[in-house]
């Protein structure tokens, strides 16, 4: 797995959970709701630390509890 496929499911996984639509997290989280979509749908491959931090300010979870899973742990290098 690589860290955008990470990312965006850990945010699927998360909006489950919450049981929080994507607007609701966008008005939770004051991020675009384009924004959401495009880390979910595979336009933005890239999200920044900073959106991912309001994404979890919106979700009510740390930066620590958004990335400590095993996905994020097993991680591969991306850069061989």
């Amino acid at each position: 797995m690589n860290t955008y496929s990470a990312v965006k499911n850990r945010l699927l996984q998360l909006l489950g959970e919450k049981k929080m639509s994507i607007h609701k997290l966008a008005m939770e989280s004051a991020v675009a709701p384009s924004s959401i979509k495009n880390i979910l749908y595979g336009k933005s491959k890239n999200p920044g630390i900073v959106t991912i931090k309001m994404l979890c300010d919106g979700l009510g979870i740390s930066l620590t509890e958004f990335f400590n899973t095993e996905a994020f742990a097993s991680l591969e290098q991306e850069i061989k």
